[in-house]
Protein backbone atom coordinates (compact mmCIF):
# COMPACT_ATOMS: atom_id res chain seq x y z
CA UNK A 1 0.00 0.00 0.00
CA UNK A 2 1.63 3.60 -1.18
CA UNK A 3 -0.14 6.57 -0.13
CA UNK A 4 -3.49 8.18 0.82
CA UNK A 5 -7.25 9.29 -0.84
CA UNK A 6 -9.21 7.24 -3.48
CA UNK A 7 -7.96 3.50 -3.47
CA UNK A 8 -6.59 1.83 -6.62
CA UNK A 9 -5.88 -1.84 -6.68
CA UNK A 10 -3.41 -3.00 -9.57
CA UNK A 11 -4.20 -6.21 -9.93
CA UNK A 12 -0.73 -8.14 -12.50
CA UNK A 13 -0.79 -9.96 -15.28
CA UNK A 14 -0.18 -14.07 -15.57
CA UNK A 15 3.82 -14.89 -13.94
CA UNK A 16 4.10 -10.99 -12.65
CA UNK A 17 3.60 -9.22 -9.41
CA UNK A 18 3.23 -6.58 -7.13
CA UNK A 19 6.80 -5.20 -8.50
CA UNK A 20 5.20 -4.69 -11.61
CA UNK A 21 3.83 -1.87 -10.27
CA UNK A 22 6.23 -0.38 -8.29
CA UNK A 23 7.15 2.58 -10.51
CA UNK A 24 3.61 3.64 -11.25
CA UNK A 25 2.61 3.27 -7.27
CA UNK A 26 5.15 5.33 -6.25
CA UNK A 27 4.05 8.26 -8.78
CA UNK A 28 0.63 8.07 -8.28
CA UNK A 29 0.31 7.73 -4.67
CA UNK A 30 0.50 11.80 -4.36
CA UNK A 31 -3.02 11.43 -5.26
CA UNK A 32 -4.41 7.84 -5.10
CA UNK A 33 -4.18 4.95 -2.02
CA UNK A 34 -2.25 2.18 -4.29
CA UNK A 35 -2.96 -1.24 -3.48
CA UNK A 36 -0.90 -4.15 -5.63
CA UNK A 37 -0.61 -7.64 -4.62
CA UNK A 38 1.67 -10.82 -5.37
CA UNK A 39 -1.64 -12.74 -6.57
CA UNK A 40 -2.43 -16.31 -5.11
CA UNK A 41 0.24 -18.87 -5.90
CA UNK A 42 2.39 -15.89 -6.95
CA UNK A 43 6.09 -14.80 -5.41
CA UNK A 44 5.78 -13.69 -1.87
CA UNK A 45 1.58 -15.03 -1.81
CA UNK A 46 0.72 -18.55 -0.32
CA UNK A 47 -2.07 -20.70 -2.32
CA UNK A 48 0.18 -22.62 -4.75
CA UNK A 49 -1.08 -25.75 -5.90
CA UNK A 50 -1.70 -27.99 -8.68
CA UNK A 51 -5.28 -27.33 -8.73
CA UNK A 52 -6.12 -24.99 -11.73
CA UNK A 53 -6.74 -22.02 -11.46
CA UNK A 54 -10.21 -20.24 -10.99
CA UNK A 55 -10.93 -16.79 -12.20
CA UNK A 56 -14.42 -16.65 -9.62
CA UNK A 57 -11.38 -17.58 -6.61
CA UNK A 58 -9.01 -14.44 -8.10
CA UNK A 59 -12.03 -12.03 -8.15
CA UNK A 60 -12.20 -13.33 -4.91
CA UNK A 61 -9.14 -12.32 -3.72
CA UNK A 62 -9.24 -8.90 -5.19
CA UNK A 63 -12.59 -8.19 -3.34
CA UNK A 64 -11.18 -9.35 -0.21
CA UNK A 65 -8.39 -6.95 -0.33
CA UNK A 66 -10.77 -3.94 -1.22
CA UNK A 67 -12.57 -4.96 1.59
CA UNK A 68 -9.98 -4.96 4.18
CA UNK A 69 -7.82 -2.29 3.02
CA UNK A 70 -10.19 -0.06 1.19
CA UNK A 71 -13.15 0.07 2.67
CA UNK A 72 -14.75 -1.84 0.60
CA UNK A 73 -14.69 0.48 -2.50
CA UNK A 74 -11.82 0.41 -5.17
CA UNK A 75 -11.09 1.35 -8.11
CA UNK A 76 -9.71 -1.06 -10.37
CA UNK A 77 -6.61 -1.74 -12.76
CA UNK A 78 -5.37 -4.63 -14.31
CA UNK A 79 -2.92 -5.21 -17.02
CA UNK A 80 -3.23 -8.46 -19.17
CA UNK A 81 -3.90 -11.32 -17.20
CA UNK A 82 -5.08 -8.70 -14.17
CA UNK A 83 -7.43 -7.68 -16.84
CA UNK A 84 -9.31 -10.40 -17.29
CA UNK A 85 -9.58 -11.00 -13.77
CA UNK A 86 -10.87 -7.47 -13.32
CA UNK A 87 -12.82 -8.01 -15.95
CA UNK A 88 -14.55 -11.44 -13.79
CA UNK A 89 -15.81 -9.53 -10.77
CA UNK A 90 -18.32 -7.76 -12.68
CA UNK A 91 -21.24 -10.40 -11.92
CA UNK A 92 -20.31 -11.35 -8.40
CA UNK A 93 -18.98 -8.66 -7.25
CA UNK A 94 -20.10 -5.37 -9.02
CA UNK A 95 -20.45 -3.78 -5.06
CA UNK A 96 -16.88 -3.08 -4.31
CA UNK A 97 -15.56 -1.38 -7.60
CA UNK A 98 -16.18 2.04 -8.31
CA UNK A 99 -14.66 1.41 -11.65
CA UNK A 100 -12.21 -0.76 -13.83
CA UNK A 101 -9.72 0.07 -16.77
CA UNK A 102 -8.84 -3.30 -18.33
CA UNK A 103 -5.41 -2.58 -19.65
CA UNK A 104 -4.75 -5.43 -22.77
CA UNK A 105 -6.99 -8.70 -21.63
CA UNK A 106 -5.78 -11.14 -23.79
CA UNK A 107 -9.39 -12.66 -24.47
CA UNK A 108 -8.68 -13.79 -27.66
CA UNK A 109 -11.99 -16.21 -27.49
CA UNK A 110 -14.00 -13.21 -28.19
CA UNK A 111 -12.30 -12.58 -31.60
CA UNK A 112 -13.74 -13.23 -34.85
CA UNK A 113 -13.43 -17.07 -35.37
CA UNK A 114 -11.31 -16.60 -38.55
CA UNK A 115 -8.72 -13.81 -36.74
CA UNK A 116 -5.07 -15.35 -36.27
CA UNK A 117 -5.14 -14.53 -33.02
CA UNK A 118 -8.13 -16.57 -31.65
CA UNK A 119 -5.73 -19.49 -31.80
CA UNK A 120 -2.86 -17.74 -29.72
CA UNK A 121 -3.14 -20.19 -26.65
CA UNK A 122 -3.14 -22.95 -28.69
CA UNK A 123 -0.22 -22.07 -31.02
CA UNK A 124 2.25 -21.68 -27.62
CA UNK A 125 1.07 -25.14 -27.14
CA UNK A 126 4.72 -25.67 -27.99
CA UNK A 127 5.19 -24.03 -24.20
CA UNK A 128 4.56 -26.90 -22.82
CA UNK A 129 7.36 -29.13 -24.45
CA UNK A 130 9.95 -26.00 -23.12
CA UNK A 131 8.75 -26.41 -19.88
CA UNK A 132 9.29 -30.02 -20.08
CA UNK A 133 12.69 -29.74 -21.16
CA UNK A 134 14.04 -26.49 -20.54
CA UNK A 135 12.20 -26.15 -16.99
CA UNK A 136 10.45 -23.09 -16.24
CA UNK A 137 13.45 -20.59 -17.24
CA UNK A 138 13.20 -21.59 -20.93
CA UNK A 139 8.56 -21.21 -21.13
CA UNK A 140 9.44 -17.94 -19.53
CA UNK A 141 11.71 -16.52 -21.68
CA UNK A 142 9.78 -18.01 -24.96
CA UNK A 143 5.95 -16.64 -23.56
CA UNK A 144 8.14 -13.15 -22.76
CA UNK A 145 9.58 -13.52 -26.91
CA UNK A 146 5.69 -13.10 -28.08
CA UNK A 147 5.24 -10.07 -26.51
CA UNK A 148 6.15 -6.93 -28.84
CA UNK A 149 9.11 -5.15 -26.88
CA UNK A 150 10.06 -7.27 -23.99
CA UNK A 151 14.01 -7.31 -24.53
CA UNK A 152 14.80 -4.41 -25.56
CA UNK A 153 14.65 -3.12 -21.37
CA UNK A 154 15.84 -5.00 -18.35
CA UNK A 155 13.66 -5.37 -15.76
CA UNK A 156 14.64 -4.97 -12.61
CA UNK A 157 16.81 -8.13 -11.37
CA UNK A 158 14.66 -9.27 -8.69
CA UNK A 159 10.93 -8.93 -10.43
CA UNK A 160 12.46 -10.94 -13.44
CA UNK A 161 14.34 -13.60 -10.68
CA UNK A 162 10.40 -14.06 -9.08
CA UNK A 163 8.50 -13.66 -12.51
CA UNK A 164 10.87 -17.19 -13.37
CA UNK A 165 9.56 -18.92 -10.10
CA UNK A 166 6.61 -18.37 -11.06
CA UNK A 167 6.49 -20.20 -14.28
CA UNK A 168 5.79 -23.73 -12.96
CA UNK A 169 2.81 -21.93 -11.30
CA UNK A 170 1.66 -20.16 -14.32
CA UNK A 171 1.94 -22.95 -16.87
CA UNK A 172 0.98 -25.52 -14.21
CA UNK A 173 -2.62 -24.33 -13.06
CA UNK A 174 -2.83 -20.31 -14.54
CA UNK A 175 -3.43 -20.87 -18.33
CA UNK A 176 -5.88 -22.74 -19.02
CA UNK A 177 -7.91 -20.47 -17.11
CA UNK A 178 -6.83 -17.25 -19.09
CA UNK A 179 -7.20 -19.06 -22.12
CA UNK A 180 -10.90 -20.06 -21.57
CA UNK A 181 -11.84 -16.56 -20.53
CA UNK A 182 -14.90 -15.66 -22.19
CA UNK A 183 -16.16 -12.31 -20.49
CA UNK A 184 -19.77 -12.40 -19.13
CA UNK A 185 -20.98 -9.59 -21.94
CA UNK A 186 -24.49 -9.26 -19.97
CA UNK A 187 -23.09 -8.21 -16.91
CA UNK A 188 -20.54 -6.17 -18.07
CA UNK A 189 -23.29 -4.18 -19.97
CA UNK A 190 -24.76 -3.92 -16.89
CA UNK A 191 -22.42 -3.09 -14.13
CA UNK A 192 -23.05 -0.29 -11.40
CA UNK A 193 -19.91 1.53 -12.60
CA UNK A 194 -18.04 2.63 -15.24
CA UNK A 195 -15.75 0.38 -17.84
CA UNK A 196 -12.48 1.68 -19.78
CA UNK A 197 -10.90 -0.97 -22.05
CA UNK A 198 -7.54 0.12 -23.70
CA UNK A 199 -4.02 -1.01 -25.22
CA UNK A 200 -0.70 0.55 -26.18
CA UNK A 201 -0.40 2.33 -29.22
CA UNK A 202 3.10 0.29 -29.58
CA UNK A 203 0.66 -2.66 -29.47
CA UNK A 204 -1.17 -2.00 -32.95
CA UNK A 205 -2.58 -5.66 -34.17
CA UNK A 206 -1.58 -7.17 -31.54
CA UNK A 207 -3.44 -10.35 -30.14
CA UNK A 208 -3.49 -9.01 -26.75
CA UNK A 209 -4.02 -5.66 -27.73
CA UNK A 210 -7.46 -6.56 -30.28
CA UNK A 211 -9.86 -7.78 -27.76
CA UNK A 212 -9.68 -4.86 -25.79
CA UNK A 213 -11.27 -2.91 -28.56
CA UNK A 214 -13.47 -5.97 -29.55
CA UNK A 215 -14.75 -6.02 -25.93
CA UNK A 216 -15.10 -1.97 -25.48
CA UNK A 217 -17.36 -2.71 -28.66
CA UNK A 218 -19.58 -5.43 -27.57
CA UNK A 219 -19.96 -3.79 -24.12
CA UNK A 220 -20.69 -0.32 -24.94
CA UNK A 221 -17.96 0.59 -23.07
CA UNK A 222 -15.42 3.48 -23.98
CA UNK A 223 -11.86 2.73 -25.27
CA UNK A 224 -8.35 4.81 -24.37
CA UNK A 225 -5.05 4.70 -26.37
CA UNK A 226 -2.14 4.20 -24.00
CA UNK A 227 1.79 4.83 -23.95
CA UNK A 228 4.09 2.02 -25.30
CA UNK A 229 3.78 -1.81 -25.46
CA UNK A 230 2.38 -4.40 -23.20
CA UNK A 231 4.24 -3.59 -20.12
CA UNK A 232 5.23 0.03 -20.61
CA UNK A 233 4.53 0.61 -16.67
CA UNK A 234 7.99 -1.17 -16.59
CA UNK A 235 10.14 0.37 -19.17
CA UNK A 236 8.24 3.62 -18.84
CA UNK A 237 6.43 4.14 -15.16
CA UNK A 238 6.10 7.95 -15.61
CA UNK A 239 4.35 7.67 -18.85
CA UNK A 240 2.30 4.96 -18.31
CA UNK A 241 1.44 6.52 -14.81
CA UNK A 242 0.27 9.87 -16.26
CA UNK A 243 -2.37 8.18 -18.56
CA UNK A 244 -3.71 6.10 -15.58
CA UNK A 245 -3.34 9.31 -13.86
CA UNK A 246 -6.38 10.94 -16.06
CA UNK A 247 -8.19 7.88 -16.61
CA UNK A 248 -8.84 7.02 -12.50
CA UNK A 249 -9.56 10.65 -11.92
CA UNK A 250 -12.13 10.98 -14.20
CA UNK A 251 -13.32 7.42 -13.31
CA UNK A 252 -13.26 8.27 -9.38
CA UNK A 253 -14.85 11.76 -9.99
CA UNK A 254 -17.58 10.58 -12.38
CA UNK A 255 -20.06 10.45 -9.65
CA UNK A 256 -19.32 13.69 -8.32
CA UNK A 257 -16.56 13.05 -5.55
CA UNK A 258 -13.33 15.12 -5.38
CA UNK A 259 -10.75 14.22 -3.20
CA UNK A 260 -10.11 16.02 -0.35
CA UNK A 261 -6.77 17.37 -1.45
CA UNK A 262 -8.31 19.06 -4.00
CA UNK A 263 -10.72 21.02 -1.79
CA UNK A 264 -8.55 23.86 -1.34
CA UNK A 265 -10.17 27.12 -2.28
CA UNK A 266 -7.98 29.95 -2.45
CA UNK A 267 -4.74 27.96 -2.66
Amino acid sequence: MRGSGPALLMVGGAGGDAGYYDGVAEILSDAFMVISCDRRGNSRSTGRSSTPMDLAVQAADARALVDGLAGGRALVFGNSGGAIIGLTPAAPHPEVMTGLIAHEPPAVNVLPEDDPGRGFFAELAELAALYAQGGAPAAGRRFAEATRGEGTYRWPAELWKRFLGNQDHLFGTEWSGFAGFRPDETALKSAPFPIVLGAGAGDRGTYYARPSIEIARRIGAPWAEFPGIHMEFLRHPDRFAAAVRVLATQLHSRGGDVPERWECAGR
